[in-house]
């Protein structure tokens, strides 16, 4: 088996015990860098210094004492997943400069892609129109060339069609569900290709099975690990569009696909650009405004 350090394993552990949540692990981090208190720390300690209810704490230190670390870590390596700490070396530098990043990712497929620089999110509706294949297409296929790495969600309609069209090339799917559940089940067959050719991550525990809530949550990690979000066809209050909001918080840019007025799908991506996303014609459009940012 791998050798994981000391950290790794306790962020693994805290990762999967309930009653602590991402930003009470950061406060346990920024107060004890390598966690060397962690197996110290009393029902008192966690309600006093971590802002833990009682029963909280009681919950977290049951799962704490119960969780077994080097049988979760055999099972990891019998199912080629690598967690990747924020310590670690692969670990996006991008995604280590937003408001909110995750204290380790769990990734299965090439791991290098993590450290891939010219980076550029593509989201949009799950239900896209018929001529969405060729505007993709035109768009992605030149960037896709160019060795840009696409990153997406994997979910139905364009996240899928994104990462089809960069199987040839670098890609990243970013997980709401963990690695034993990828989700939407329709999408199985791409999962397998994604995990054994390409790169498929999540912050959720990989027994984590899909929830509503944990969607929008991820949407912060596609835009955040991006130099950029495309936005492609998207109604007006949609998934999307908070992913384009997060990566306009994170300072990242937004760019956005125009279309008819008289389409429901539309209404998302013109109201980006009629509050400041940059309007895409063509693929320069895109790759001259994110160049310059990019360190080579």
């Amino acid at each position: 088996m791998r050798l994981i350090d000391t950290l790794t394993v306790k962020l693994i552990v805290l990762n999967h015990c309930q009653g602590i949540g991402r930003r009470k692990v950061w406060r346990m981090i920024h107060s004890d860098p390598s966690l060397q208190q962690l197996d110290r720390y009393t029902p008192n300690d966690l309600i006093k210094s971590f802002g833990m209810s009682s029963s909280q704490a009681l919950c977290f230190l049951q799962d704490f004492q119960s969780i077994k670390p080097f049988e979760l870590c055999q099972q990891f390596q019998k199912e080629r997943i690598t967690p990747i700490p924020f310590h670690h070396p692969h670990y996006p530098q991008l995604l280590k400069t937003i408001y909110d990043p995750p204290y380790i990712l769990y990734a299965k497929g090439r791991t290098e892609l993590l450290k891939d620089k010219k980076t550029l999110s593509v989201v949009g509706t799950r239900h896209p129109s018929a001529e969405s294949g060729k505007i993709m297409k035109n768009v992605l296929d030149p960037i896709i060339e160019q060795g840009w790495t696409i990153i997406s969600g994997m979910a139905m309609g364009v996240d899928g069609m994104a990462h089809q069209l960069s199987l040839a090339g670098r890609t990243i799917a970013v997980l709401g569900s963990g690695l034993y559940h990828p989700y939407p089940l329709q999408h199985r067959q791409l999962y397998q290709r994604l995990c054994d050719a390409q790169l498929v991550i999540s912050e959720y525990p990989p027994s984590a099975r899909p929830e509503r809530w944990r969607f929008p949550e991820r949407n912060r990690i596609i835009s955040g690990m991006a130099l950029g979000t495309l936005v492609i066809e998207a109604k007006e209050k949609s998934g999307s569009l908070i992913t384009a909001d997060q990566a306009l918080d994170q300072g990242r840019d937004v760019f956005a696909i125009p279309g008819s007025i008289l389409r429901e799908n539309s209404g998302g991506t013109n109201r980006l650009i009629q509050q400041g996303a940059k309007l895409v014609c063509d693929w320069h459009d895109i790759i001259d405004e994110l160049s310059w940012t990019q360190d080579e």
